[in-house]
């Protein structure tokens, strides 16, 4: 079985243009992503996916000077980008994973991917009720079963917002859903990187790991997170 692990982004993003590559202790932020992916998959099958337009050539570059796989599709059209990636890979399932998630759950991924092994479910996601904190979102998506699912799209949001559609087909034999039992009071809070504010607040997280950040999963980031909010009143 084959899983691609597809980063979504594009550099001008509304709130935070370049956010993809501003760096934090010198390292981008699309390289704090890739090195947890790295903690879970080989580099082989990690791809990032942007769009064909010439303001996301500064990721292609990067990219390029750090032989990290990528490929360019629609801009607004993001599901099919998405799909058409995971086709042109070869992926059985992937993974999709957003540009501004950079504290994902290590030990939560693992064991969402031990899930799909089983080869059971067309749809795994740890996302439904937002148990997880924002930043940390896993969807798994067997490649074939959204080739189907994207054929019967209705509205622009299902083509703009990759998985959407998919939540209204809640098939509990096809579909998974993991929910945060390691750290329940960290549900729902703000650890993705949509602004200026939350860049910041990467930052002073970033800033407070003593080892390497990816030894740093939900279970060490929640306390951090609650000290520097309680320092910020």
């Amino acid at each position: 079985m084959r899983i691609g692990f597809v980063i979504i982004c594009r550099y001008n993003s509304n709130r935070l243009p370049g956010k993809i590559l501003k760096e934090i202790n010198g390292k981008p932020i699309i390289q704090y992503i890739i090195e947890r992916l790295q903690k879970i998959t080989s580099s082989e099958k990690i791809v990032v996916a942007t769009s064909e337009n010439e303001s996301d050539d500064p990721i292609i570059n990067y990219c390029k000077e750090n032989s990290i796989n990528y490929f360019r599709g629609s801009l607004n059209n993001v599901a099919e980008r998405f799909l058409l990636c995971s086709e042109a890979f070869s992926f059985d399932y992937s993974v999709r994973i957003n540009g501004d998630n950079i504290f994902i759950d290590i030990n939560s991924f693992k064991e969402m991917i031990e899930i799909t092994m089983m080869n059971k479910y067309k749809f795994i996601s740890n996302v439904k009720n937002r148990t997880f904190p924002k930043g940390m979102s896993i969807e798994i998506v067997k490649t074939e079963y959204y080739r189907e699912m994207y054929n019967v799209f209705e509205t622009k949001d299902h083509y703009e917002h990759v998985t959407l559609f998919l939540y209204s087909q809640d098939n509990k034999e096809e579909h998974f859903y993991f929910f945060n039992k390691i750290c329940p009071e960290a549900s729902g809070i703000q650890l993705a990187i949509d602004d200026l504010d939350d860049f910041k607040l990467a930052e002073k997280i970033i800033g407070s790991f003593k080892m390497n950040h990816t030894n740093y999963n939900l279970a060490e980031i929640y306390p951090i997170y609650k000290n520097i909010r309680l320092n910020d009143q």
